[in-house]
């Protein structure tokens, strides 16, 4: 049988960003895919080393609308070690209470969507509706609803008053039951199992030699949470398990993310009850140290990396980020590997995807094994010969 080669973007109605997937397939089954991403970048890295250490925490808030507290987090506490400074433990408390809170937020979306890209859109409206709660929760914290704008170098902006906090481990109460709902109708239902067991299977030896992070890695057995590996913030303080699942596939990955939802809730009530009495924040010094550091946090979709390197200023030399989506990539090739044309969606969304996160710009030159960026007035001026030369 012939193969054929099916385009997938980085135009199509089916996705939000601009993003390629080349599918080659023989009939109904996919034989080979590839990713290719670099359609979507905004240069968030660049602009950073143009501004403050401040006004870097509000761009990087804005590399991803649902992971925007992680970004903020890994930033701000890369910073404060470079100036070597012990954040009050109750800003720390906050601080991760509203991590866990975003990774409900996150999860409980990526529900929805799974709903969704399998036909299931009851799912996506329950879990939706429920979502609703969190993000009235992290409004009520913060003011906001999608970039809370909480972190800042030094702990955090904003204090959780008293009265809250009996509304807020009430919610977590009524978050708890819903997603042990939500883990028996899936676990029962038989669209969900005849659309994900099975399919997308990322075997562990598979999942560890192509780097996967996250809640893909450990849908995949593999016991691997910067939460507990590497604690940052409170989180060598508050108890909780890390959330694994066994099967490898599609399955695997709705299961893991409705049990860590689960361990959310409990970890969040847990801090309220535990809250510190000092003070949410230092306030520390402009001038960053001369040095370099690299921060690490479990994202609501795996590992997050920022890399700082500081030249004693008040502005940052060079900022590097290194989303989890991006390290999930490959996986998502191999995964796609023999599985159906039908299950295309489903096995791209397990990973949670964000397009945006992922796309960087760097030149390489082969030959002399070097690499190397251009700033933003280097980039202008290209633009503009390369426009003069195609218009004559």
């Amino acid at each position: 049988m012939s193969t054929v080669k099916v385009p997938i973007g980085p135009q199509h109605p089916a996705l939000k960003e601009p993003i390629n997937f080349t599918i080659e397939i023989e009939g109904e089954q996919v034989v080979d895919a590839k990713v290719r991403i670099g359609y979507n970048h905004r240069g968030i890295e660049k602009a950073c080393e143009l501004r403050t250490y401040v006004r870097d925490i509000y761009l990087l808030e804005r590399v991803c609308g649902i992971c925007s507290h992680s970004h903020t987090t890994t930033f701000t506490q890369g910073v404060e070690e470079l100036l070597d400074e012990d954040v009050p433990r109750r800003g720390l408390y906050i601080r991760t209470i509203v991590c866990e809170l975003e990774r409900l937020h996150s999860h409980m979306l990526w529900l929805g969507v799974a709903g969704h890209e399998i036909g299931f859109d009851t799912l996506l409206h329950y879990t939706w509706r429920d979502r609703e709660l969190v993000m009235d929760f992290l409004e009520m914290i913060s003011g906001n609803r999608v970039n809370y704008a909480m972190n800042t170098i030094g702990g955090v902006r904003r204090d959780i008053s008293k009265d809250l906090i009996p509304t807020l481990k009430k919610g977590m109460d009524t978050f708890r039951e819903r997603c042990e709902y939500y883990l028996k109708l899936c676990s029962e239902e038989p669209t969900v199992l005849e659309r994900t067991q099975g399919v997308g299977v990322l075997p562990t030896h598979m999942a560890r030699k192509l780097g996967a992070v996250g809640p893909t890695v450990r849908a995949s057995a593999v016991d691997m949470d910067c939460r507990k590996d590497d604690p940052c913030a409170a989180y060598d303080e508050v108890p909780f398990e890390v959330c694994t699942w066994d099967s490898c596939d599609v399955f695997a990955r709705v299961a893991v993310r409705i049990l860590e939802m689960i361990q959310s809730c409990n970890m969040i009530q847990w801090m309220l009850d535990h809250l510190p009495k000092d003070e949410i924040r230092l306030k520390l010094k402009r001038r960053v140290p001369e040095g370099e550091v690299l921060s690490r946090y479990e994202a609501p979709r795996g590992e997050l990396i920022h890399y700082i390197k500081s030249n004693g200023t008040d502005k940052p030399e060079r900022v590097k980020v290194r989303t989890p989506t991006l390290a999930n990539w490959p996986s998502v090739e191999y995964m796609l590997k023999g599985c159906y044309i039908a299950d295309v969606p489903i096995i791209v969304a397990s990973i949670d995807p964000c397009i945006s996160c992922t796309d960087r710009v760097t030149f390489v030159d082969v030959e002399k094994e070097k690499t190397w960026v251009w700033d933003s007035n280097q980039l202008r001026r290209y633009g503009i010969e390369f426009y003069k030369k195609k218009r004559w």
